[in-house]
């Protein structure tokens, strides 16, 4: 009987590791997926941002080129 006892006792004590470490690992798991799910949601947004500083910049340097042109007086 005691022997009966320790042996659900360790099986209830395995089972309750395993379930814990199952919880664990699916945290793992949806940390994973939602570090995933926001680098691909911020990879399209960056590229975009670094266009629009690229054509803000080449907006503002023919900008101060037309600026240039106005002012300089022609031959």
């Amino acid at each position: 009987m005691a022997q009966e006892t320790n042996s659900t006792l360790a099986q209830s004590l395995n089972d309750l590791m395993g379930a814990v470490g199952k919880i664990g690992q699916m945290q793992v798991d949806l940390l994973s997926s939602v570090l995933n799910s926001a680098v691909s949601a911020i990879e399209p947004m960056s590229k975009t941002a670094s266009e629009l500083v690229g054509n803000i910049a080449n907006t503002a340097t023919q900008a101060v080129q037309n600026v240039v042109l106005t002012i300089t007086p022609k031959k």
